[in-house]
């Protein structure tokens, strides 16, 4: 038996498991059937961990209590150049006008097919960053002007007027929704979770690691608004949960969308390159 076989017995299982963390076994796919639904059960968990933080303890406030000077009745950090100038302005606008590029790539290459996109998985991958950067920071505005939660600024706890209430809690009659949660500028940053998939398919240790990074940027304009008292913690977790779940949701339906189209291709006659290429994949 050669050096590298394995054991016919423990391959299924150890094939299955992979799959599950990332759909690594799937050269033909970004994402594997059942790498995405153990995203989605780890997405649900997720939410309800995230709901539980601001519903039923008060890490919010903790942290807030501690950023906010009760002395000087103000949030040190809110006029800092860091957060307010660096952050809330040149980094949102150089991620901005990334988005912006990138988007007019994947149009372009929609009206005009570009052959540097024709390599595997490229023109997909592209496609999902693109929507990702439109997406994530329109659905995350859209939920925030839906929104009851006031930001810590305007809490009467901290020098506002307004009331706290926590997720799906009532207002008190009279007052007006304070269209703060999630957080929108974290989510300029945040479509930057859809270059994970520059690292699929692959070892899903190496993705793991690619999403922690990716999740960075957009994590720290979240808490460097916290410093300015313009949002609590679980905003900021909630924009990162919206955009994964939106690229996840972008990559299962642009998947999907993209197999159709083979299969009616193949169906046509038309095989050429890239069953071509998926021949030369497997033969290596």
């Amino acid at each position: 038996m050669p050096a590298f076989a394995t054991d016919p017995a423990i391959e299924p299982a150890r094939d299955a498991a992979t799959d599950a963390a990332g759909g690594a076994e799937h050269p033909d796919r970004l994402l594997g059937s059942r790498g995405a639904i153990f995203l989605g059960i780890l997405l649900a968990l997720a939410a309800l961990a995230i709901f539980a933080l601001g519903r039923y303890t008060d890490a919010d406030l903790a942290l807030a209590d501690a950023l906010y000077d009760r002395a000087a009745g103000a949030f040190p950090w809110r006029e800092a150049w860091l957060t307010a100038v660096f952050s809330h302005r040149i980094a949102k606008t150089i991620l901005t006008v990334a988005a912006v590029l990138l988007i007019a790539a994947a149009v372009g290459d929609a009206i005009w097919p570009q052959p540097v996109f024709d390599r595997r998985f490229a023109r997909l991958r592209l496609r999902v960053i693109a929507w990702s950067a439109l997406l994530v920071p329109v659905v995350t505005s859209l939920l925030k002007q839906s929104s009851d939660a006031y930001c810590p600024w305007d809490l009467a706890r901290y020098g506002g007027s307004a009331p706290y209430v926590r997720l799906f809690e009532a207002l008190p009659a009279g007052v007006l929704p304070g269209h703060c949660l999630p957080a929108g500028h974290a989510s300029s940053g945040l479509w930057l979770v859809a270059l994970v998939l520059l690292w699929l398919p692959g070892p899903p240790r190496r993705a793991w690691r690619a999403l922690a990074l990716a999740l960075t940027p957009g994590l720290a304009l979240g808490w460097m608004q916290q410093m300015r008292g313009a949002h609590f913690l679980t905003h900021t977790l909630w924009s990162a949960w919206i955009a994964c779940a939106i690229v996840l949701l972008l990559v299962v339906l642009l998947q999907a969308r993209e197999a159709r189209g083979a299969r009616r291709r193949m169906l046509n006659g038309d095989t050429c390159r890239r069953a071509q290429a998926g021949i030369r994949w497997r033969a290596r």
